[in-house]
């Protein structure tokens, strides 16, 4: 028997709110239907949908149902460049290798980033290196959450990296990041083309739909890296 949890809830809700299956300025099923036909208790989709009140994402309006807003409020200041966009606009010529993609548990750092007690699926786990005239630029390091984006889990990461499809395709409410440096590890050296313990400039950075993570990744710069200003 699957058990029906207001995260899970949440997530069917966000699938459908980016799909426009519920689409903008349409009003949604009440609640006790969404109960019904999920399977869980009305309690458990008010909880779910409370939350993406609160991040602008539904509104809800007393004796008038919820509606999804014909222009969302984001409530999140957090703008996420596409590492594309940073490259071209130093004059180089941008280009990108998929290193890796798999579903797997992630380790409990990443479940502590992501507030995550224990993760209740696998997510996507990606590496990938961004070059800029053809040199290592960037390693991204990127978990994915697939309740959230259960779309990646199809899409070419070959063709466009999860930065730039995440920027485009999900939709989020909040987010935090810190800026870091760190002595290149052995393997991050590899990928980066540079000695072992050189400096690298560091961006750690999660993004939430709601309650609910949508994405935890490091990028990790060349040594020598430096921000532009409109970044």
């Amino acid at each position: 028997m699957t058990i029906i949890t207001w995260q899970s809830v949440q997530a069917e809700a966000l699938r459908r709110i980016r799909s426009r299956e519920w689409p903008p300025g349409g009003q949604i099923p009440h609640e006790a239907d969404l109960a019904e036909e999920l399977g869980c208790s009305r309690g458990t989709v008010n909880r779910a949908l409370r939350d993406l009140a609160e991040a602008g994402l539904l509104e809800r309006r007393r004796k008038a149902g919820t509606r999804v807003p014909l222009n969302p409020v984001r409530k999140a200041t957090l703008e996420i460049p596409i590492i594309r966009q940073d490259v071209e606009g130093r004059g180089q010529s941008y280009n990108y290798r998929l290193l890796s993609t798999r579903e797997a548990t992630p380790p409990p750092e990443i479940c502590e980033k992501l507030s995550l007690k224990k993760p209740d699926a696998p997510m996507v786990h990606v590496l990938a290196l961004h070059l800029a005239d053809d040199a290592p630029f960037c390693l991204e390091d990127r978990w994915i959450n697939l309740q959230v984006v259960p779309e990646i889990a199809q899409t070419d990461l070959t063709e466009i990296s999860a930065n730039e499809w995440l920027v485009q395709n999900a939709a989020f409410s909040a987010g935090s990041f810190a800026f870091g440096a760190m002595a290149a590890p052995e393997a991050t050296a590899k990928w980066l083309d540079c000695p072992i313990g050189a400096p690298l400039f560091t961006l750690d950075r999660t993004t939430w739909a709601a309650a609910l993570p949508i994405t935890s990744v490091r990028l990790c710069y060349i040594p020598g890296y430096q921000m532009r200003a409109e970044i």
